[in-house]
């Protein structure tokens, strides 16, 4: 079957146009692409602020230490703002990240500024900075810690499963879900968790400048809002970042027309690292959690 010529040069007509509207848009991406990467080596060799952003749980994180590491001798990063939306996670992941920021803090200003929640080990990440901005509703203190387990050997006995264990001496892997929780297990655990519980509880005292005996009325694991945290001393200031870059400027001569740099934490394993955490997440949440010890955190993310 013949085609119409004049529909023939019309369908020509259209290639061209598509094909010319194609490498256009493909030019519009490479040189938009270029342009951020510009931007982004522009920003990293002049005066910025530096910001990270702390989410979900809070584990020992070498990349993340590297990284603020980084900012600390970065003499262009006048400032760090520590973005935090965290319920917590491990205690040794508060503690790591807790020092490393102080690290950079004997360098330059460090503002915390918390989003949604900033609870447990989420606070202690506040602490670290010279300065804490709170929104109104942000969810923040939860002042403790918590080591879970679980006794099953009553339901492996209905199972008629009997676990065997030898071990060394008595309190060794304990609390241990296989093996009843004796009193003196319990007792030697509760003293564990009251050793951490007591360095918190110092940290807060020493950091918001308040007695131990005030900070101990507020250590029972509750949940303030960020106004109520303002009230007790817990927190510097209601607001968000522009209140952030605002105090940076009052107090420090930190123009708040500099521009932002975010902090880049590369993980080798990346990006498997989040595929996998999502995929087995909910299934390995207390493992991944044990591996690390004693626990700071208000209400894990299961996401």
């Amino acid at each position: 079957m013949s085609l119409d010529p004049d529909y023939v040069v019309e369908r020509r007509r259209l290639k061209r146009r598509l094909t010319f509207w194609r490498v256009v848009g493909i030019v519009a991406i490479v040189v938009a692409v270029i342009a951020a990467a510009g931007r982004f080596k522009l920003i990293a060799h002049r005066d910025h602020v530096a910001r990270i952003s702390i989410d979900g749980l809070i584990l020992d994180d070498t990349a993340r230490d590297e990284a603020l590491a980084d900012v600390a001798g970065n003499k262009k990063a006048r400032a760090l703002l520590v973005r935090i939306d965290s319920p917590g996670g491990t205690y040794v992941g508060g503690e790591a990240l807790y020092q490393t920021l102080r690290r950079v803090a004997e360098k330059k200003p460090v503002v915390a500024v918390m989003g949604t929640t900033a609870t447990s080990a989420g606070y202690m990440t506040a602490l670290a900075s010279d300065h804490i901005v709170a929104r109104a509703s942000s969810l923040t203190g939860s002042i403790g810690v918590i080591m879970q387990t679980a006794d099953i050997t009553g339901l492996l006995e209905k199972l008629g499963i009997k676990p065997e264990t030898v071990k060394s001496g008595a309190l060794k892997a304990q609390p241990n879900p296989m093996e009843p929780f004796t009193p003196e297990a319990r007792k030697a655990t509760e003293t564990v968790v009251k050793d951490f519980y007591d360095m918190f509880v110092s940290l807060v005292a020493e950091r918001r400048s308040l007695a131990k005996a005030k900070v101990l009325e507020l250590s029972d694991g509750r949940v303030f809002s960020g106004r109520q945290a303002l009230a007790q001393g817990l927190v510097d200031q209601i607001g968000a970042e522009p209140e952030a870059r605002k105090w940076l400027q009052e107090t420090h001569k930190i123009a708040d027309s500099l521009p932002v740099k975010d902090v880049e934490v590369k993980h080798e394993d990346e990006p498997w690292r989040d595929l996998l955490g999502k995929a087995v997440g909910k299934v390995l949440f207390s493992e991944r959690l044990r591996l690390d010890g004693v626990l700071s955190v208000w209400h894990p993310d299961l996401r």
